[in-house]
């Protein structure tokens, strides 16, 4: 069995999955057994995303849960939440949210199916948040990410040679992230002016 983590005993983590999901390998997947209370959002396609859709599924996954919600999010789900943040009138059960390697879809080489997720918002997200980009993710420059950052009014924490921060970069368990997804839950941590 795995082991637990207390320190997030009093949250519920949402898994916000990227593009074709998070698979047995992907860090979130792992994630989702190891911390205490999880859920995943459930879109009707992973490999064919539909915007509406998706933030359909996370604002019925965000509605089912009671106590504040950590977003764990990766590549596309980030952009995800972007726009159901956007979209919201109230998200107060979000306590936090980590956005990792979010993918920018703006950019000229993105694939077809995830050009529909453009224009990105780029607007103050109202939780404090925490965007992980890396020095060389395909899915998105460094300078990218820190734009994101800078336009959610989130931390920012770049990774030296992450790749896309997924199994296919050697992402698989990633024990280094759970430090990350802490900041979202010890006071003072993150810089929010919420």
């Amino acid at each position: 069995m795995a082991d637990h983590l207390p320190s997030f005993e009093g949250y519920h983590c949402l898994i916000v999955p990227g593009w074709q999901g998070s698979g047995d390998d992907h860090w979130q997947t792992h994630w989702q057994s190891r911390l205490p209370h999880t859920s995943r959002t459930r879109v009707g396609s992973w490999q064919e995303p539909e915007l509406d859709d998706w933030i359909g599924a996370l604002n019925r996954a965000t509605r089912r849960i009671d106590s504040p919600i950590l977003l764990v999010a990766h590549s596309l789900g980030c952009i995800t939440v972007a726009h159901w943040a956007a979209r919201q009138a109230s998200s107060s059960k979000v306590a936090g949210a980590l956005l990792v390697a979010p993918a920018d879809v703006e950019r000229g080489s993105v694939s077809r199916p995830l050009a529909s997720f453009a224009p990105i918002p780029m607007h103050r997200l109202p939780f404090p948040s925490l965007v992980v980009g890396s020095t060389n993710d395909p899915a998105a420059s460094a300078r990218r990410a820190a734009n994101f950052a800078t336009a959610w009014d989130s931390e920012l924490v770049v990774l030296d040679d992450a790749g896309h921060l997924n199994p296919a970069s050697g992402h698989r368990e990633w024990e280094e992230g759970f430090a990350l997804l802490q900041r979202l839950v010890l006071p003072g941590a993150l810089a929010h002016s919420a």
